[in-house]
């Protein structure tokens, strides 16, 4: 078999059969088939599609390209999530804690980031010694004695997703449905776990841009879960604007903080709140998911929540002070710019992608997959959609290193707003349930 026969295949909209999928992620894997084919086949893909078949085949080649954790012995259900990407996303850092100090085990393999979106392991590393690049032994032993752990991809698992994951980012094939759902499903499979909650994005700043897109990702990746015999929902949340109030690395770990401390943006909260009570019914440890809700917040008044984030901190490597005192332990940029407003008026609406592509100016995320991620740089959304501003008040706040990208930064941030004289009604956050 040959490569470019698979690739030109594809090209002319043929479907790919198992033996040709197996042939290219296998090759690719082994280094026998070469970046350039790969990113041709993926440019293929893009246009041309697969169906529901193709995608789970290729979901389950990733999936088989290398070890399957097996996380038998943690007792309990083992509770896992995933979040389809979104500017300002730092949900993993509330909802990980608030659950596992519930007692439910919670196992995530995670990823950097990609394109304009920010990545959960690149957040964590603003932590001093934090480090997600553990074995498998330590991954489990983390789960069973702190009761969360986020690992990074290892070579081990899934090491063709992790191969394609970096190659998409640099070769504008991200956003294709059956790419993503392979992406996600394989390693979230490959993770071990009993059960696997989906935040699926929908709008400017996801790789879906409209609800019907995101529900038809929803449902292929719930039915890949489900056809795998693991416990599988999706919440289809906004993304027309980013979500909470921080953009950037360190300072979505200081909002996550806060959220932890019940002080964060309600958006941030309803949405943990949501995925959340998903994954406690899982678990059996609820009968309705406002039992479990009641439960989450309980968990975050008493404090538990926040001390499990400290535990889960200190398990692997960071020190947990640095939970409980973000503004010494976290970096900001040196340098601070304002947005202020022109003019008494609402913010009508904010383009999420353009609000990511600023913090990418100010060097908070990666244009190739080489680049190093400035951690201390972000931007804090003082006015979002449906709020009012009036003449002079700051709209948003750069915080940067460079004054040239800083200045960047805020011509491409002031794009990113629409202003309207009349109220505008607050954005719907979530926006559907496939279970």
């Amino acid at each position: 078999m040959l490569m470019v026969d698979v690739i030109r295949k594809k090209r002319d909209g043929g479907k790919l059969s198992k033996e040709e999928i197996d042939f290219f992620i296998n090759g690719y894997v082994a280094g026998t088939i070469p970046d350039y084919q790969v990113s041709a086949l993926m440019m293929a893909i893009y246009f041309k599609g697969m169906d529901d078949e193709e995608t789970g085949l290729l979901t389950q080649a990733m999936l088989h390209s290398g070890e399957v954790l097996d996380l038998s012995m943690i007792p309990g259900f083992k509770v896992d999530k995933h979040s389809t990407g979104g500017v300002g996303d730092k949900t993993s850092l509330v909802l990980t804690p608030m659950v596992a100090s519930l007692g439910i085990p919670i196992a995530k393999m995670s990823g950097r980031g990609l394109g304009h979106t920010g990545g959960t392991i690149d957040k964590l590393e603003s932590f001093k010694g934090f480090t997600t690049s553990i074995t498998n032994e330590e991954f489990i032993e983390n789960v069973k004695n702190v009761g969360i752990s986020i690992m990074g991809q290892t070579k081990d698992l899934a090491p063709a997703d992790k191969l394609l994951y970096a190659l998409r980012d640099v070769t504008a094939t991200v956003d294709n449905m059956s790419l993503i759902a392979s992406s996600i499903m394989s390693k979230k499979l490959a993770a071990g776990a009993d059960g696997i909650v989906l935040d699926v994005k929908s709008g400017s700043g996801a790789f879906m841009k409209n609800d019907d897109d995101a529900r038809e990702l929803a449902k292929k990746m719930v039915a890949i879960g489900k056809h795998a015999g693991v416990k599988t929902m999706a919440v289809i949340s906004d993304m027309d604007q980013p979500l909470g109030r921080a953009v950037g690395n360190t300072i979505e770990v200081r909002e996550a903080i806060d959220t932890l401390k019940g002080k964060g943006p309600e958006d941030l909260l309803k949405l943990c709140l949501t995925l959340g009570s998903y994954m406690v019914c899982f678990a059996g440890r609820a009968a309705s998911t406002s039992e479990a809700e009641d439960m989450l917040k309980e968990a975050i008044s008493s404090g538990r929540a926040l001390e499990k984030m400290a535990d889960f901190i200190e398990a692997q490597g960071g020190r947990r002070e640095d939970v409980y005192n973000t503004t010494a332990s976290l970096p900001r940029g040196k340098k601070r710019f304002v947005f202020n407003a022109e003019k008494d008026c609402y913010v009508s609406s904010i383009m999420s992608e353009e609000v990511g592509n600023a913090s990418l100016i100010l060097g908070g995320g990666r244009r190739s997959k080489e680049d190093v991620i400035d951690l201390s740089v972000g931007i804090y959304l003082t006015k979002k959609v449906g709020e009012k501003c009036r003449a002079g008040e700051p709209v948003a706040k750069l915080y940067g290193n460079d004054e040239a990208k800083l200045s960047e930064a805020l011509e491409r941030l002031k794009g990113a707003y629409a202003f309207s004289d009349e109220p505008v009604p607050k954005n719907t956050l979530i926006r559907g349930i496939v279970e």
